[in-house]
């Protein structure tokens, strides 16, 4: 079973943060939709691991 360390949690959150941005960013100016696609599956995808991921606790 995989856990995730708060190192990798923090990097992941901080990887869908900005994904997600970038998906705004894109829809907004009516972009290219394989970008929509990628950052949009980028920060589902960071976001469901978080959600459903368990986090590794110290002792």
């Amino acid at each position: 079973m995989s856990l995730l360390t708060p190192l990798s949690a923090t990097l992941i959150f901080v990887l869908a943060c900005i994904a997600g941005y970038r998906y705004r960013r894109v829809w907004k100016a009516e972009g290219p939709r394989w970008q929509l696609w990628l950052f949009g599956l980028i920060a589902a995808t960071g976001f469901l691991v978080l959600g459903f991921v368990p986090m590794a606790t110290p002792g």
